[in-house]
């Protein structure tokens, strides 16, 4: 009766139009990276971050040529969860943060209210970027050894393609809509790497049982069937953790807007590249029944056991 409600949807079928799609989602996404770039926060490039208060809703343009004319040239400007708050953001002075706040104040008016200064040095900032580059570069060569060990090498290169295609297409939105890109994104896109890599053991593990205890030599077959096993397990797992990154994304205010943003797509990316971008892969590889069973050392080793 269980098995009535397991959908027959044949993804593998459909994994042609998957691949297309996601090779132009990340020819695309490679196409703005190269062109525009990611649009870096005072977190990689150094500079001075200012959160402003006014009593009254303040007009954007007003503040840019005032910031303009004290040779404030660069200065990015834009409101900050209402139109009485504002952020700005500039790049590193000569100047200590405590009177460049001064300057800033004494440039707005006596009725603005300075509620925060951050300062990154430039040297900081870049130490930053290449750490977290090592930092994604590292996690997912330390997930290529745990899946290469834990599986089959197949699904190790399956899993890393999977993540690999996540993190471009992530990235890739971040730099065509030019969100900004801080520490907080480079944690949710850590994240990401993590959540999609649960979601694609949990299929693996079917795939794996499936081989193993069906007579079946078809290997589409057996992966198609594992995807349809999995799938009502992949929705709520998804769509749970959707609910609460939405309410994030709406609720949370600008200062965790690009984290829950970065987090919305990698759960979505991460969901379809967990049924049609890892499973494509190690079927393409040639994965077989015969590439699952143990050796006769590990039989041996097995039946040794207690």
């Amino acid at each position: 009766m269980k098995a009535l409600n397991i959908p027959t949807i044949d993804f593998v079928g459909k994994r042609t139009y998957a691949i297309v799609v996601s090779l132009v989602l990340i020819l695309v996404s490679i196409v703005s990276l190269s062109t525009q770039g990611l649009k870096f926060g005072i977190d990689f490039t150094g500079g001075t971050l200012i959160e402003v208060g006014y009593e009254e809703s303040v007009d954007l343009s007003l503040v840019r040529s005032t910031l303009s004319e004290a040779n404030f040239e660069r200065a990015n400007v834009q409101y900050f969860g209402s139109t009485n708050e504002i952020l700005i953001r500039l790049e590193p002075q000569a100047i200590s943060s405590a009177k460049l706040s001064s300057k800033i104040i004494r440039l707005l008016g006596d009725g603005v209210d300075i509620r925060r200064v951050e300062f990154v040095g430039p040297k900081v900032g870049e130490e930053l970027t290449n750490d977290g580059g090592l930092a994604m570069l590292y996690a997912l060569i330390g997930i290529l050894i745990y899946v290469a060990f834990r599986f089959e090498y197949r699904f190790a290169l399956g899993s890393i393609s999977a993540l690999i295609h996540d993190v471009i297409i992530t990235l890739g939105v971040f730099s065509l809509l030019q969100i900004e890109f801080d520490l907080t994104v480079l944690a949710a896109i850590l994240a990401v790497i993590g959540y999609s890599l649960n979601d694609t053991i949990v299929v693996f593990d079917r795939i794996r049982e499936n081989f193993l205890s069906t007579r079946h030599v078809d290997p589409a077959k057996i992966i198609n069937g594992a995807l349809n096993q999995t799938l009502s397990r992949t929705i709520m797992t998804s769509l749970t953790t959707l609910l609460v990154l939405l309410a994030l994304f709406f609720l949370g205010g600008e200062i965790i807007h690009g984290f829950a943003m970065a987090l919305l797509i990698g759960v979505v990316i991460g969901t379809y590249s967990s049924i049609y971008v890892a499973s494509s892969m190690i079927l393409a590889l040639g994965i077989s029944k015969d590439d699952l069973l143990p050796s006769e050392k590990e039989e041996k080793e097995i039946d040794a056991r207690p």
